[in-house]
């Protein structure tokens, strides 16, 4: 007779969570390393009860934010290369609403998050409920039914035994390669405190495993018969390759086979950036060097990367007759612009690739072509970081930041014009110690996902720090895990980069024939009142350590002093909104311009636009 255990469906999800463990390196680690929470009335009576006796072996972080609650989760699931993953509750309601946003960065990262959050009442008995969304022809439809576009796996418990299948399924899918992604699980609140006979079994520690698919010899054959003929090969690598821990097998199949590298900005960390092979990133935010080298490229070899516009220059960084090859482990991404296709893991497909190759190299006058511009780009990046060259500029704060970092420390940055700086600028110390937050693009993610990442980083280098960039813009949108880091003592160290608005994309209505209007604050028509924030004050308040640096000079010795805190500091520092930008690497980026327009500037830059399409890839 099969061994029961009486327990609320609270009560299993939980207990559920503690026994699953994953294989890192041969140490079986408990997958979810806790959660972030606010309780309301849809998730506290219960789920509340449920998590309070075991706060010691699954710590519960208090969110100040819903939505930064899932950023810091998809922080924290990058920093331990998707292996590793935390969970998210939310009241019912506008708690949930608000973890829209994150689950839909999770969804484009491929990154892991388990919601956990409150629904309406199954038996329907006290309807109309508090924070209830009525559809008057559909009383099955709620709120929690939005996150099905922006989740890999969606469910709504209905009955206590559900979880028996529901758990493994949203885990299954949190740990596959080509499918990983947010799970979303419903608790209604009636639901979360029923109680079923649970098999013992269900709750026996269970250590998992993330599955590497070997390729198909006929696509590895294929690919080696594309590498063998071409003679400008080039390898695009992605963030795919660090989350296969393929960082040593990629560098390898470059070393041995004299390939160059250039690097997409969720693959900005494969190399180092003193690597000979490593010609720079591409794309839209990347170097003269690595656009070269793709624009003049025979073979394109895509490595781990969904290929985003700012990678392909919106299809225009390849040349139209480029042969493009693609190994991924999702099919999805394999298969895009007609490329030949090697669905399987990074590792095991790079190791497959170049064994069949044998001894065969790139030419070497490629190599070093690609070397030569590599050189070429090192001068620029230099002299657009030199201090003093112009106002103060993010790239300034990027290059004195880059200079004082240790190999181990980690970079946050994310949306406005920061990761196109930190991408083009920044010199990787480390394999794996960039997160440049560019795949949904959000605002805001930059200190919570940061604040997640420390906390990664604390189980496993106490010693690193967690340096964060981000703008006024950004800053304003969502800084309260500036506080949480404090609360918690894990120690960031964020830089408050402050040109007076939403500089970057004043730059685009600029750079597209329009006036400034309503994103720096000083062209926004209802601003009647024109006032700049005291970020270091507002950081203080918070219970940061905070100053205020005029200069790039001052800016290092602030640095020094922040690092050697064991406290959170926020460094703040005004910057150019017109002069700072790196002006160089650019490949060109399609956006909507008017057709039709009766500005003379807008027609011009519509025209300008519209004359480079022709070098636009067409799906071939």
């Amino acid at each position: 007779m099969t061994e029961t255990i009486r327990l609320t469906v609270a009560q299993a999800i939980v207990r559920w969570l503690l026994a699953q463990y994953i294989d890192i390196d041969g140490t079986p680690t408990r997958i979810c390393g806790g959660g972030f929470g606010i309780f309301g009335h849809g998730n506290v009576p219960c789920l509340g009860e449920a998590l309070y006796p075991v706060q010691d072996k699954m710590p519960l972080y208090r969110g100040q934010n819903e939505t930064s609650m899932g950023f810091a989760a998809a922080g924290y699931a990058k920093y331990h290369l998707r292996r590793r993953f935390m969970f998210c509750t939310a009241s019912a309601g506008p708690g949930t609403a608000n973890l829209l946003t994150a689950a839909a960065l999770a969804h484009a990262n491929r990154l892991p998050m388990l919601m956990l959050c409150g629904d309406t009442f199954l038996t329907r008995l006290p309807d109309p409920v508090l924070q209830q969304l009525e559809h008057f022809n559909n009383p099955t439809l709620g709120l929690n039914d939005a996150f099905k576009p922006v989740t890999r796996f969606w469910d709504r418990i209905t009955h206590p035994l559900q979880i028996l299948q529901s758990l493994p399924a949203a885990l299954a899918t949190m740990l596959d390669p080509a499918d990983c992604g947010p799970a979303f699980i419903g608790l209604p609140q009636d639901v979360q405190g029923w109680a079923a006979d649970y098999p013992v079994e269900f709750f026996a520690p269970r250590t998992h495993r993330i599955r590497r698919q070997a390729a198909d010899a006929a696509e590895v054959a294929d690919a080696v018969a594309l590498l063998k003929a071409a003679e400008r090969p080039v390898i695009v690598a992605g963030g795919g390759v660090q989350y296969s821990g393929a960082v040593a097998e990629l560098t390898r199949f470059a070393e041995m086979h004299d390939i160059p590298v250039i690097e997409t900005i969720a693959g900005r960390a494969n190399l180092t950036d003193d690597h000979p092979l490593n010609i720079g990133p591409v794309g839209v935010t990347g170097s003269d060097s690595a656009n070269w080298a793709a624009e003049n490229a025979d073979l394109v070899f895509a490595v781990g990367t969904r290929l985003q516009d700012f990678t392909t220059g919106s299809w225009t960084a390849f040349a139209a007759d480029a042969k493009l090859l693609h190994l991924n482990a999702g099919r999805h991404d394999a298969a895009k612009h007609l490329a030949t296709t090697v669905v399987g893991d990074a590792k095991l497909g790079l190791t497959a690739i170049s064994d069949a190759m044998g001894g065969q190299k790139a030419p070497a006058d490629w190599r070093g072509d690609c070397q030569a511009q590599r050189v070429k780009w090192n001068a620029t990046r230099e002299e657009t970081c030199r201090p003093g060259n112009r106002p103060n500029s993010y790239a300034q704060a990027i290059g004195t930041v880059n200079a004082l970092m240790a190999p181990n420390d980690r970079v946050v940055a994310a949306a406005g014009g920061l990761p196109a700086e930190v991408t083009a600028n920044w010199k990787t110390l480390n394999p794996g110690t960039v997160d440049v937050e560019f795949g949904f693009s959000c605002m805001g993610y930059e200190i919570a996902g940061g604040w997640g990442a420390r906390i990664a980083q604390a189980e496993s280098d106490p010693d690193g720090d967690t340096v964060v960039f981000t703008g006024d813009g950004s800053y304003l949108m969502l800084n309260s895990d500036l506080y949480s880091a404090v609360l918690t003592e894990k120690k960031l160290i964020v830089l408050v980069l402050d040109n007076g608005g939403f500089a970057v994309i004043n730059k685009l209505q600029n750079n597209t024939g329009q006036d400034s209007f309503n994103n720096l604050i000083a062209d926004t028509p209802t601003a009647t009142r024109q006032v700049r924030v005291d970020f270091e004050a507002h950081a203080r308040a918070l219970g940061a350590t905070a100053e205020t640096v005029s200069n790039a000079g001052e800016l290092t010795e602030a640095f020094k002093r922040a690092k050697a805190r064991a406290e959170t500091s926020v460094i703040v520092m005004e910057v150019d909104p017109y002069e700072g930008w790196t002006t160089a690497g650019h490949a060109w980026w399609e956006v909507g311009t008017p057709e039709v327009s009766d500005s003379v500037s807008v027609r011009a830059a519509h025209d300008d636009w519209e004359s480079t399409r022709s070098r636009q890839r067409k799906g071939i």
